[in-house]
């Protein structure tokens, strides 16, 4: 018995190892290695156009969302002398749960287009 399998209970492989036996196993099933190791390639060359098509997928889904998003985001037009409230968006400067987002109302006094 080896010292890790006293600690552990179980026993240990290195992975030269693991490659021998997976080699051993080939040889055992009659397969050729080169065959297995260029259809492995070719599995991953699948998957990696998988992944990619997905990216793409992905990406298109967004900007649909974007896109439907936008149109429904209503055009305001202001005029001198409406009130506007400033939303802030940066959470760091409201440490606290119950502080409005919102700041106090402003006038507008020009409108630049």
């Amino acid at each position: 018995m080896s010292p890790y399998q006293l600690v552990y209970g179980k026993s240990y492989h290195l992975h030269a190892d693991l490659e021998h036996k997976a080699i051993w196993a080939l040889k055992k099933l009659n397969l050729d290695w080169g065959v297995a190791s260029s259809q492995r390639l070719n599995d991953m060359d699948e998957l990696d156009e998988f992944h990619l098509k997905a990216y793409k997928r992905s990406a298109l889904y967004k900007e649909k969302i974007k896109k439907y998003h936008d149109q429904k985001i209503e055009k305001r037009e202001f005029v001198a002398g409406d009130l506007v409230l400033l939303f802030k968006s940066r959470l760091r400067f409201y440490p606290g749960k119950l502080k409005s987002k919102w700041t106090i109302p402003f006038r507008v006094t020009q409108v630049l287009l």
